[in-house]
């Protein structure tokens, strides 16, 4: 049977059934993109937080994204080294100065001429 508009009536009721058909490139990504076109996407290496990779496609060609580590499944000792790692270091600063008694003329017999 045929609606007035020409389209078949079974098909015009199954939309107002199920409300709005999903008609789009992505209805069936089980085992690749079904578009005319591809977006350029590049093979990413994901690295999760307990270590496990995933390769999936990125926008920008990177070689790695590596997660961040939830500190909240850390211990307490394992907590606080990562943040001690975090901080900024410290420099060392020279209080006095310490004579030597460095003689040249001793190693100069090593040295090539």
């Amino acid at each position: 049977m045929l609606s007035a508009a020409g389209a078949p009536l079974l098909r015009s009721a199954s939309v107002l059934v199920t409300g709005q058909r999903l008609l789009n490139c992505n209805r069936a990504v089980v085992c690749r993109v079904h578009r005319l076109r591809h977006p350029q996407l590049y093979p990413t290496t994901v690295v999760l937080s307990d270590g496990a990779t995933i390769t999936a496609r990125y926008h920008e060609p990177r070689k790695i994204i590596k997660l961040p580590l939830d500190l909240s499944t850390l211990s307490e000792e394992e907590r606080l080294v990562r943040l001690q790692r975090r901080k900024p270091k410290q420099k060392v600063v020279i209080e006095q100065e310490v004579e030597d008694s460095f003689d040249v003329k001793k190693y100069q017999k090593f040295w090539k001429r």
